[in-house]
């Protein structure tokens, strides 16, 4: 079952006047389009037919869902799934989860659930940030508030839309800030260390693969990379510029700067 994960419905939005792969439905407007709260694409029932399916199918369940009434819907029919069909461990994940707030939080973590926001976004999408508002970018690719309720989450790049280079991704999420320096969410700021966590530990628990890869251990696989510098040392604002000099795939040396 740990190889095998299934992706069901869609819900996206409309996002500087064209149809995105982004996944949203807002309980408030874009900034300055007060009659767009994007588009839900498949509605709750026909959502919960499909989910239930992939759950008595025994896969694990990914939906993509991004606004914070996207994500109610989402967790309405997995709570419901859960509740009718019991299935120990099921991790299910939320693909992007990227607006939330207290409740949501509240029943992601009583759900166990797995929520994978952008990882690189707020640093290479920096333009458009201002469209969602200061008060909602505080409640926005939201790992701090993931990480303080116990939650493993996960962090995304939404490749090939947003870049994968897992070094932005630590300087995105630790200092929230764009490449031209913006900061958008300060409350979600994060640290390094929970940065490099979420993205092994975390990542590898996402698809049930936490005994063979996540972490340097006897008996994982040997994938990993040597750092021109210490990430931990390193001024947070130049994370990005930190060269990989080796790169190592199932024990054998791939890539040598």
């Amino acid at each position: 079952m740990g190889d095998e994960w299934v992706r069901v419905g869609a819900m996206k939005a409309v996002c500087d006047g064209s149809i995105s792969e982004r996944t949203a439905l807002l309980s408030k407007p874009y900034v300055g389009r007060p009659d767009d709260y994007g588009i839900l694409v498949t509605e709750e029932g026909e959502l919960y037919e499909q989910a239930r399916k992939a759950h008595e199918a025994g896969w694990q369940i990914g939906i993509h869902a991004n606004g914070d009434v996207g994500i109610d819907t989402t967790l309405k029919v997995l709570e419901r799934i859960q509740r009718e069909s019991p299935r120990s461990d099921p991790r299910y994940r939320i693909e992007h989860c990227t607006i939330i707030n207290r409740s949501l939080v509240h029943r992601i973590k009583k759900l166990d659930a797995i929520p994978n926001p952008f990882s690189t976004y707020v640093y290479f999408h920096g333009e458009k940030m201002h469209e969602y508002g200061v008060e909602r970018l505080e409640q926005m690719f939201a790992v701090r508030s993931f990480l303080d309720a116990g939650i493993r989450v996960t962090q995304t790049s939404d490749y090939p839309p947003g870049p994968f280079e897992p070094m932005m991704a630590l300087q995105s999420s630790v200092t929230r800030t764009d490449m031209k320096g913006n900061l958008w969410g300060e409350s979600q700021k994060v640290t390094v260390e929970e940065a490099i966590r979420v993205g092994t530990l975390h990542g590898a628990y996402a698809s049930y693969e936490e005994d063979v890869k996540g972490s340097i251990r006897a008996g994982k696989v040997a994938d990993l990379v040597v750092l021109g510098r210490d990430p931990l040392r390193e001024d947070p604002f130049s994370l990005i510029d930190i060269p990989v000099e080796r790169t190592m795939v199932g024990g054998r040396w791939v890539y040598e700067a």
